[in-house]
């Protein structure tokens, strides 16, 4: 007897996104949670009244009715929504040679940076414009009509050979990187540094490493469907695509830890509990990390060797500090949510601690923080390697913290006197709660220096989404990994079908 159609193991956004439709589909689904809370790397969680956001803050077109983020387009076909703030600017740059409000709309954000460089501030318009055509050139497209097979030669032909003549100028873009369209268009060497920054901010690699549609898909969505944040923060999201699965008949099991998969004569029969209770499907999606996937949920002999030593040695990008303060917010009426700080134009954007990220999201959801308090997330690139939990362990996030902290004063001058509530997270901390590898976030596959692996696996039945899997890194790629290997699992019309109801 199967226990289910498919099993996930993991729920977070490719995850949840990959359940739902699958029982949207007519399967039966159960995904398999570690952990007691679902979301993954996208979950909240509380702290003396205080609701935190564990990693991603940053959202576009989560509402807007032509929205092309692949999680509005899942949340439409489960029945789901969620409430919205929209905000613009969408945040602030800070550099050491000043600060610039980042706009929504194009021709405001070339304003900001015509104040620091009117030579710099053409190109950037130069270079924005030629991405925003292959935007529009793509929009024509769902990512909720993809899939992963030859069927979508198939797909394109019959349903969108108006979008895909229209794709043609663009095709030499494709599979070519911000940094060579930033070559082509752009001279001024601190506009090039606020490219590398954006591409930074989005994919964890700098221009010359993140794939042009990536950045063409960010800056078109800003600036169409515009910036908003989840009333509830990210677990909101989380929370909508749970209902979703389960309104079409999908479970969700928290607290149910995988240690295996198991796989007979090269197939998959189903998945081993931590208490060794086994599950039978004759599918396994894993939205696991490739490295975690093939280190710890199958056993070596389970792949072939050459494939596995291949995949494992796939580079990954580094870990990250994180700060979560509980703050009084007192005398802090025009607090803006967002901020980017670079403290040493000498050093490069990626060198840890030199780049920081900030989130406010009390601004704009004040049901996230006690009355009259903020909740800040603020983080910065951190590698996992030296790290261990030893004597100098407390010191040392203590004194890794402290870039984050001269980050904030920039923003905030006496956040040190505010400090109520104080979590500081390594890269250790990042790993344990995550349960990822090294704490990373993903792979660091430069643009044509090699592909996202696909959703597909050697071994039959078993299939993986997520960050380590085409498209790559970021909320709507890993929601769109979801849809791609969804709709790989099913019939072609039962796709069309879905496409119609929507």
């Amino acid at each position: 007897m199967q226990d289910s159609d498919v099993i996930v193991i993991g729920s977070g956004i490719g995850g949840l996104c990959t359940a739902g439709l699958l029982a949207r589909y007519g399967k039966r689904v159960i995904v398999c949670e570690s952990h007691t809370i679902a979301g993954g790397a996208a979950h909240s969680f509380k702290r003396r009244g205080f609701e935190f956001d564990s990693g991603p803050s940053f959202y576009c077109g989560l509402t807007a009715a032509q929205s092309l983020n692949p999680v509005k387009q899942v949340l439409d076909v489960l029945g789901e929504s969620i409430q919205v703030i929209p905000y613009d600017p969408l945040g602030h740059y800070h550099f050491p040679e000043g600060t610039i409000a980042v706009y929504s709309d194009a021709e405001r954000y070339w304003h900001e940076v015509h104040q620091i460089t009117p030579q710099g501030a053409k190109e950037l318009q130069q270079f924005t414009e030629r991405l925003l055509g292959l935007y529009e050139a793509m929009k024509g497209i769902p990512t909720l009509a993809l899939r992963t097979d030859w069927q979508i030669i198939l797909v394109l032909v019959k349903r969108y050979l108006p979008s895909l003549v229209k794709m043609l100028p663009y095709l030499p873009m494709v599979q070519n990187s911000a940094g060579n369209v930033m070559d082509a268009t752009v001279q001024d060497p601190w506009v090039r540094r606020l490219i590398d920054l954006e591409c930074f901010l989005l994919s964890g690699l700098k221009a010359h490493g993140t794939i042009a549609p990536e950045l063409a898909f960010m800056l078109g969505e800003r600036s169409r469907a515009g910036v908003e944040y989840p009333v509830g923060g990210s677990g909101a999201i989380v929370q909508a695509l749970v209902r979703g699965l389960e309104r079409w008949g999908g479970k969700l099991r928290l607290g149910c830890h995988v240690e295996q998969i198991l796989v007979e004569s090269g197939k998959v029969i189903g998945v081993q509990s931590r208490n060794g209770d086994i599950l039978k499907a004759p599918i396994v999606i894993s939205n696991a990390s490739i490295w975690d996937t093939y280190n710890h949920l199958l056993r070596p002999e389970d792949l072939p060797a050459n494939y596995r030593q291949a995949a494992l040695e796939t580079p990954a990008v580094d870990s990250f500090m994180h700060l979560h303060l509980g703050i009084r917010a007192e005398g802090l009426e025009n607090l803006t949510g967002h901020h980017v700080v670079v403290h040493d134009s000498q050093q490069d954007i990626t060198t840890p601690g030199n780049t920081c990220m900030i989130s406010i999201p009390s601004v704009w959801d004040a049901t996230l923080a006690p009355t009259g308090h903020h909740v800040v997330h603020a983080y910065t690139l951190e590698s996992y390697a030296g790290w261990e939990r030893n004597d100098g362990y407390e010191e040392k996030k203590q004194h890794k913290a402290q870039s984050l902290y001269r980050a904030l004063e920039k923003i905030i001058p006496d956040i040190r006197e505010r400090v109520v509530v104080e979590l500081i997270g390594t890269p250790l901390t990042h790993a344990h709660y995550l349960r990822r590898y090294q704490g990373t976030y993903g792979p660091a596959i430069a643009a044509g220096k090699g592909m996202f692996p696909s959703t597909h696996t050697p071994i039959q039945g078993l299939y993986r989404v997520g960050d380590s899997t085409m498209p790559g890194i970021g909320v709507p790629a890993v929601a769109a990994s979801g849809i791609l290997c969804a709709n790989t699992l099913v019939k072609m019309h039962q796709t069309e079908a879905l496409l119609e109801d929507v």
